[in-house]
């Protein structure tokens, strides 16, 4: 499964390709509550077929409603793009089911650009980071490539909007934690694939959509060319696969990087790490272990739960609270006894 963002870009390009009228939305601003993020985008095809999200869907009915063919409304025009806000009354906040104050505004592009579009599919599907901006005057577009995100901004002359390829998951170990998060980070739009040597281990994947990764896990960790959107996980309970396929990705830009393992044998894998590579307290700063945030999880599914939760709060910069550790949280507990 794609992120939402590539599939609305995609999903646009490939209605214009065949000959639709298409209307891009974006959230420009928000002020108070909003169901969706700034940027958040979704696709309009003229008749009422739609891809992505701007809201809980209320909008969403609107735009249907008045751009597209489906119950009669007016048919897409051309032109520069237009700035529409909703939810400045308390009214319209009720009738579009924005949360009580909310406000959001949306930048509309009519019929995009294909060749830009493609362009910039080509450019996240080659990996790269890119900054789309939009002249809001007359609707051309600008490709920059960075290599950093960028905040999103959007003024009254432009809009900018930082994109970059999808977010991706490599699992070292094929074991049944490993298929659950495979499950949970597929449908969180995550490229997932899967690394383990033990034949006996791989024979029984059963995770359609993963892609598995022949070799050693830490020529696959080099070969997998980690970005600021990949995180990788190593869950094979061997520390001949876990270790030097860890060593590898602390040395790259992976935006999350973690190990199963108890309290005891993560500890035992900082001692190795230092005593036989080279490795320091500070170069394991960014070494997730135990993984996951403390729910009392027991079966590979409930830990699963757990480690996904962690990945996708690094992945959102979210900073978790020390207490929901696995280890100050076990300690807690002990502690109490």
């Amino acid at each position: 499964m794609e992120s939402i963002d590539l599939l609305v870009l995609r999903t646009a390009h490939d209605w214009l390709a065949s000959g639709h009228r298409v209307l891009l939305a974006t959230v420009a601003h928000t002020w108070g509550s909003s169901p969706r993020p700034e940027g958040s985008m979704m696709a309009l095809r003229s008749d009422g077929r739609v891809v992505g999200s701007v809201s809980g869907g209320c909008i969403e009915d609107d735009l249907i409603h008045s751009h597209t063919s489906a119950y009669g409304g007016q048919p897409f025009i051309d032109g520069p793009p237009q700035r529409v806000r909703y939810g400045v009354s308390a009214d319209e906040a009720h009738r579009f089911g924005l949360p009580c104050g909310g406000t959001l505004e949306l930048v509309l592009e009519f019929s995009p650009d294909p060749a830009a579009l493609q362009q910039l599919l080509g450019l996240l599907d080659d990996g790269q980071l890119v900054q789309r901006t939009l002249a809001l005057a007359d609707g051309a577009v600008n490709l920059a490539p960075t290599a950093k995100p960028l905040p999103f901004s959007c003024n009254s002359q432009s809009m900018a909007n930082t994109l970059g390829p999808g977010y991706r998951m490599l699992l070292i170990g094929a074991g049944a934690l490993a298929e659950y998060l495979a499950t949970m980070a597929l449908f969180n739009g995550f490229k997932v694939a899967v690394c383990d040597p033990r034949p006996e281990h791989m024979a029984s994947w059963a995770v359609a959509g993963v892609d598995a990764v022949p070799g050693m896990p830490d020529d696959v960790v080099r070969a997998f060319r980690a970005d600021a959107r990949t995180c990788i996980i190593a869950v094979s309970h061997d520390p001949k696969l876990d270790d030097l396929a860890l060593l590898e990705a602390l040395h790259g830009p992976a935006f999350y990087i973690g190990a199963i393992g108890s309290r005891r044998n993560s500890q035992l894998r900082r001692e190795r790490l230092i005593e036989h590579f080279g490795e320091t307290e500070r170069s394991l700063e960014r070494l997730h272990g135990p993984i996951g945030i403390y729910i009392g999880s027991k079966t590979p599914a409930e830990i699963a739960v757990s480690v996904m939760a962690e990945v996708l709060a690094a992945k959102n910069a979210v900073s978790l609270p020390g207490a929901l550790k696995v280890s100050a949280a076990k300690g807690a507990q002990e502690s109490a006894v």
